[in-house]
């Protein structure tokens, strides 16, 4: 429960934007809008915000704009309580809406509390197993992949590896396997069993490289989805965020995406067969790009062929193939994939402005 109101409100003129600092700054993935007054007009959750993104909104766009876009939904109206509601009441509540907050109310619809499904349910564990991929060659990272793994090379003063999973601890994940291959052991030297940094770690080697999603098939069976990010991925995403998403949707797998801007910096011509039709000065394309980060259900991993090459977009494409929900989550945070030098550069530099977590 909190009592600190103001740092989860925004106001109905707010932006998509404004909501994020606010949701990234509470770390509760929920934003509330309410008026001058402190009435309650609308909830705005972590979800609510990449479903926006994905359909096309600027994040400039007023918070306003979602609650009309879920007028035809089941819950359109927002989940709330009177103040004095009884704590068994409020989490059967939460459970039967799906919900993992609820404010409390006044006669005056003003809001008076926030309590969270964390405040009744505070030892909620995390249902899943995690998975980073180290075993890549680091081919385009040349001559610095020389002598060590690509996950190992230093940001800051430690190995880009490191900076995973400490984001890992943050949020809570404590048993991470790690697949290895290119000396795999210049890794298992540095993090042992991983006790040092916060973490369990389980090695998987591989023998030969089986691509960025063969090895999931030597994983044992766990309860919940697995958790993938690729070895070279720094980000700050809110991994909590990203199992809600996947749970909310139904989702067979979940794919981690990220908008990608070019700019042409040219005309570009529209044609009609050998006519001109228009012209567009210099346009940005946007795009969404794979983010290396996936959630995926046990099951799913029936379609990896076991000790043979095999990659994440074969697998998006085979589940697709095959009929299942394959859905998107679009990263806002902080993301880069350290793929080439000028990435490695911008990490540094990331690094020192703080842009990432230390």
């Amino acid at each position: 429960m909190t009592s600190d109101l103001a740092s989860f409100c925004v106001s109905p003129s707010s932006t998509l934007r404004e909501a994020i600092a606010c949701i990234e700054r509470t770390n509760r993935a929920t934003a509330l809008v309410v008026d001058e007054s402190q009435r309650l007009k609308d909830i705005i959750t972590d979800g609510d915000i990449r479903r926006a993104i994905l359909a096309g909104l600027d994040l400039d766009t007023p918070v306003g704009t979602l609650q009309k876009r879920r007028v035809h939904s089941v819950y359109p109206e927002p989940v709330t309580a009177t103040v004095g509601t009884e704590p068994e009441v409020l989490l059967r509540l939460m459970q039967e809406r799906a919900v993992r907050q609820i404010p409390l109310l006044d006669k005056r619809s003003r809001v008076v509390k926030l309590v969270f499904l964390s405040d009744f349910l505070p030892d909620e564990t995390w249902p899943l197993q995690t998975v980073v991929m180290a075993g890549g060659y680091g081919n385009r990272m040349r001559p610095l992949t020389d002598k060590v793994p690509k996950p190992m090379l230093p940001i800051s003063d430690k190995p880009l590896l490191e900076h995973i999973l400490q984001q890992f601890r943050v949020a809570g994940i404590r048993s991470v396997n790690l697949t290895t291959h290119y000396k795999g052991d210049v890794i298992a030297r540095y993090f042992g069993d991983g006790r040092e940094f916060g973490v369990q770690l389980n090695y998987v080697q591989e023998d030969q490289p089986l691509g960025t999603a063969g090895s999931l098939s030597f994983l044992g069976e766990t309860e919940g989805p697995l958790l993938v990010i690729n070895g070279d991925i720094l980000t700050q995403v809110d991994f909590r965020a990203f199992l809600d998403f996947h749970r909310d949707t139904k989702a067979d797998m979940t794919v981690g995406i990220r908008l990608y801007e070019l700019c042409v910096p040219y005309g570009v011509i529209e044609t009609d067969g050998i006519h001109i039709t228009g012209i567009v000065e210099k346009p940005t394309l946007k795009h969404f790009i794979n983010g290396g980060i996936y959630l995926l259900n046990q099951n799913m991993r029936r379609y990896i062929p076991k000790g043979q090459h095999f990659d994440m977009p074969d697998l998006i494409k085979q589940l697709i193939a095959e009929g299942h929900r394959v859905v998107s989550f679009p990263i806002h945070e902080y993301w880069l994939d350290i793929g080439h030098h000028e990435d490695y550069e911008q990490a540094q530099e990331d690094a020192k402005q703080g842009k990432i977590q230390k």
